[in-house]
């Protein structure tokens, strides 16, 4: 695969065109994952430039804290209609697409933003459909178990293949993710990569000597595992926060950090802003807020040696090898040696942070509103 050169944003030049914004966006959800902070971020972003958004949850019902904050931010609406990546059969999705274009009619919405591509297969409504892969569970099973689907869920490749297909525009967060799809799903067309960012302020608290790590360590693609062996020969306190129990019965055990459990968004960025050493350990990171966002606090990063922290990360962080605790316990405790390093590390990497700006990706997803949106008007014209 070959993509333009990218902007700050991530998002080519090709695709900034002139043309008119929607008034009005429906853009999908999920209150399980990070696809929650990415939609809360973006909707903010964008409704500063007049875009209204239309918060629309599937799966597991939020919190009422996640419910607060999405009516803060637009409208909520929650369907009794599950993830695909949740269920076994694909006939329980089948009222999905319904759903969503009888909601854009209903809320005179110009545009649809769906955060999961198998979402798009099937859609109705006569509105631009703009789709996004944070991840998906075929490209799931590459990295993490090195194989292709099981039998039973291959339907899920061919559901989001047919996403793609009926998609305007499609969004990566990131060029190795996009090279992920196109290897495992053949050529896409128009796919475009948007970095990811974070709304939080970028600040930098006074260092304490603890080790942190936060992820849904229930799911093998965080690796928790290995961070959690890692941490018996770490020489700083390790503290990990997240669930360990997953929707689908998923479980890990963790015997050598601390576990602080499931923390709010404010918790959690309280004690990473405090740690002096951040670890994402993930064999499987389309993009990678956590980094991010410990990077934004000034942390020193310990990641795993993965195609996206290389692309994102590279010169300002130390990396080790995804199956090997020892590489993480010797990078991190390499770090808990010398302070220069830890100081140099974490001034890099805020360095770095900086070309993940909200400005940069409100503007890229801007532009690529424009440009189905003009897409959209010419066919129209044409008829």
């Amino acid at each position: 695969m070959s993509l333009p050169p990218l902007s700050a944003a991530g998002f080519d030049d090709r695709h900034n065109v002139s043309g008119p914004l929607p008034r009005r966006v429906l853009m999908t959800v999920d209150a399980v994952g990070g696809v929650w902070r990415y939609a809360m971020d973006l909707a903010v972003a964008i409704r500063r430039s007049g875009v209204e958004t239309l918060i629309v949850g599937l799966g597991p019902q939020p919190s009422p804290e996640q419910r607060r904050e999405a009516n803060s931010i637009g409208r909520l609406e929650w369907l009794s209609a599950p993830l695909d990546w949740m269920v076994e059969d694909e006939s329980e999705l089948d009222h999905v697409p319904q759903l969503l274009s009888e909601l854009a009619l209903r809320h005179s919405v110009d545009l649809l933003h769906l955060n999961l591509p198998s979402q798009a297969a099937r859609i109705t409504a006569e509105v631009p459909v703009v789709t996004v892969s944070h991840s998906c569970v075929a490209t799931w099973f590459a990295a993490v178990r090195g194989s292709g689907l099981p039998e039973a869920w291959a339907w899920q490749k061919r559901l989001n293949r047919l996403g793609f297909d009926r998609a305007d525009l499609v969004l990566a967060p990131s060029r190795s993710h996009a090279a992920a799809l196109t290897r495992t799903y053949g050529e896409i067309h128009d796919l475009a990569v948007v970095y990811n960012t974070s709304r939080n302020p970028c600040f930098v608290s006074a260092k304490e000597n603890f080790v942190f790590g936060a992820g849904r360590w229930w799911d093998e693609g965080k690796n928790g595992a290995v961070l959690d062996r890692a941490a018996a020969d770490i020489d700083w306190p390790v503290v990990m926060a997240g669930a360990c129990e997953g929707p689908n019965g998923q479980h890990l055990a963790i015997m050598h950090a601390d576990h602080e459990g499931e923390l709010s968004h404010d918790r959690t960025m309280t004690l990473m802003s405090r740690a002096a050493i951040v670890v994402s350990p993930s064999v499987y990171e389309p993009f990678g807020l956590v980094a991010l966002e410990a990077a934004r606090a000034g942390a020193a990063l310990v990641l795993a040696d993965i195609e996206t922290y290389r692309e994102l990360w590279e010169g300002a962080a130390l990396f080790a090898g995804p199956g090997h605790p020892a590489a993480f316990a010797e990078a991190v405790n390499r770090l808990t040696e010398d302070a220069k390093l830890r100081a140099d590390l974490g001034r890099r990497a805020r360095l770095r942070s900086a070309d993940f700006t909200v400005e940069a990706q409100r503007e890229a997803v801007l532009a690529a509103y424009r440009r189905v949106m003009s897409e959209s008007d010419r066919l129209t014209a044409a008829e």
